[in-house]
C-alpha cells in the first residue's frame, strides 16, 4: 500500500508538472519541483536534530514508568474493563493482561512498547478463535480500539509544533484529547452495535460514565469561554498535564528504589535509535508531498473539494488539512509529511496547521494496523474490523474539525 502511494505522488506530480508547462505554458514549473525535493531533504534534516532530542527526552522518561511499575498498575486497573467486552475471553487467560499492557502502552505514548505487546496479545486470542483464518469478536474490538488511536500523550504533536517554530507547541492538546476520545467511543459503539456487546454492565458503565463526565465537565467550561481563554486553557493543561506525569514517572521510580538517572539513560539509548531509523522515512515522504505540491496537483484536488463545500454555503477553511486527514488511515509516515508541509505552507499556528494536528493526534493508520495485527495471526477475513475501524476514523476527523471551529475560530 506504500509503495503504491508514493509511486502515484510522483506520477501525479509528473503528469500535473506537465500540465503545466505544455498547456498552461509554465517553464518554471518543474525547477520548481526539483527545488522541493531539496528543500524537503533539508527539512527533514531539521526535524531530525529536534527529534533526536526530544524521542531522547521522552523515551527515557518512559522507562522509568515501566520500570516503576506504572504500565502494569494501569493494566491491572484495565483488566475488569476487557474481561466485561470480551466475554469470551475466560478471565485468567493471559490475552487479558497483554491487552490491558497494550492500551496502557499506547495511552502513555509508549508506541515502540505498545506494538509488540499488542502482538502478543493478538496471538493469545487466536488460540482462543475457533475458525483460523477468520477475526473473532474479541480480535476485532481489540484492532478497532488500537487503530482508534486513543493516545493521551501526543508529544510528537508537539515536537512537530515546536520545530516549525509554534509559540506554545501544546495549544492543540485539549482538542486532540477530545477529537480521540470521539474516535475511541464511536470505535467502541460500532463493534458493540455489530457484536450485541452488553454495556449496560456496571463496570463499563462505570468506565464509560466517568470518561464522559471528564469530558463533558471539560466542554462545559470552555462552553463559558472566549477563544482566547480556551486556547489559554489548552495550553495551561498541555503543560501541567506533560510535565505533571513526567514527575509522577519520577516520583513513583524513586519509591520504588529504581535508579532514576540509569534507567533515564537507557531509555535514551532507545530514543537515539529510533530516531536515527525514522530519517529515510522522513525523507522519503517529505520529499513526495513536496513535487505534489509544487506540481499544482495538491492545489488542484483542494480546490475541487473547496469549491463542493463553498456550493453547499460552507465555511471551507478546514479543506486546507484535509491532506493529513485522507492518508493519515493508509500510512503513518506520509500523513506526517502532509502535517509537517501544512505547517510549512500555512504556518504552524494558522487554522490548516491546528486542525492538521488535531488530526494527526486523533487518527491512526488503519489499514497499517490492520495489515500488521491481523498478518501476524494468517486471520484473512476481517468480517466488520475494516468498517468499524473507518468509522472510528472519520469520528476523529469530524471532532477534530468541529473542536478546532470551536476552539480557533
Amino acid at each position: 500500500m506504500l509503495n503504491t502511494l508514493w509511486l502515484a505522488f510522483f506520477i501525479v506530480a509528473a503528469l500535473s508538472g506537465l500540465y503545466q508547462w505544455v498547456v498552461l505554458h509554465d517553464t518554471e514549473v518543474f525547477s520548481r519541483i526539483v527545488l522541493s525535493l531539496f528543500d524537503m531533504a533539508e527539512l527533514s534534516v531539521e526535524l531530525m536534530i529536534l527529534l533526536f532530542g526530544t524521542l531522547t527526552l521522552w523515551l527515557g522518561f518512559l522507562r522509568i514508568a515501566e520500570a516503576a511499575g506504572l504500565v502494569d498498575l494501569l493494566g491491572r486497573l484495565l483488566t475488569p474493563l476487557f474481561r466485561r467486552l470480551m466475554p469470551e475471553v475466560p478471565a485468567g487467560h493471559p490475552a487479558l493482561g497483554l491487552i490491558t499492557l497494550n492500551f496502557a502502552a499506547n495511552g502513555l505514548g509508549l508506541d515502540n512498547a505498545a506494538t509488540p505487546i499488542g502482538l502478543r496479545a493478538m496471538k493469545e486470542l487466536q488460540t482462543l478463535n475457533p475458525s483460523a483464518d477468520t477475526a473473532s469478536n474479541a480480535q476485532i474490538l481489540f484492532l478497532v480500539l488500537n487503530a482508534s488511536s486513543l493516545t493521551l500523550l501526543p508529544v510528537t504533536i508537539f515536537m512537530y509544533r515546536a520545530q516549525q517554530g509554534a509559540a506554545d507547541p501544546t495549544m492543540v492538546f485539549l482538542p486532540i484529547l477530545l477529537a480521540t476520545s470521539a474516535s475511541s467511543l464511536a470505535g467502541l459503539l460500532s463493534v458493540a452495535f455489530m457484536q450485541r456487546i452488553k454495556l449496560h454492565d456496571p463496570v463499563v458503565l462505570m468506565w464509560l460514565g466517568s470518561a464522559v463526565l471528564i469530558l463533558g465537565s471539560f466542554m462545559a467550561l470552555l462552553a463559558t469561554l472566549s477563544s482566547a481563554a480556551i486556547s489559554a486553557v489548552s495550553s495551561l493543561m498541555g503543560n501541567l498535564t506533560l510535565f505533571g506525569i513526567i514527575m509522577i514517572f519520577l516520583l513513583a521510580g524513586a519509591r520504588k528504589k529504581v535508579a532514576v538517572y540509569e534507567c533515564f539513560v537507557e531509555g535514551a539509548k532507545d530514543g537515539f535509535d529510533v530516531a536515527k531509523n525514522l530519517l529515510p522515512y522522513l525523507v522519503a515522504m517529505l520529499c513526495a508531498i513536496g513535487v505534489l505540491r509544487a506540481s499544482g496537483a495538491l492545489d488542484v484536488a483542494l480546490d475541487g473539494i473547496r469549491w463542493v463545500v463553498h456550493a453547499f454555503g460552507l465555511d471551507a477553511r478546514f479543506v486546507d488539512a484535509l491532506p493529513t486527514a485522507l492518508v493519515k488511515p493508509f500510512s503513518g509516515s506520509a500523513a506526517r509529511a502532509m502535517l509537517i508541509e501544512t505547517m510549512q505552507h500555512f504556518g504552524v499556528d494558522s487554522f490548516p496547521a491546528l486542525l492538521a494536528a488535531t488530526v494527526q493526534g486523533s487518527t491512526e493508520t488503519t489499514f497499517y494496523v490492520l495489515a500488521v495485527y491481523f498478518g501476524a495471526v494468517g486471520i484473512q477475513r476481517a468480517r466488520h474490523a475494516v468498517g468499524c475501524a473507518l468509522v472510528a476514523d472519520l469520528a476523529g476527523v469530524l471532532a477534530a474539525i468541529g473542536v478546532c471551529y470551536w476552539f480557533y475560530g
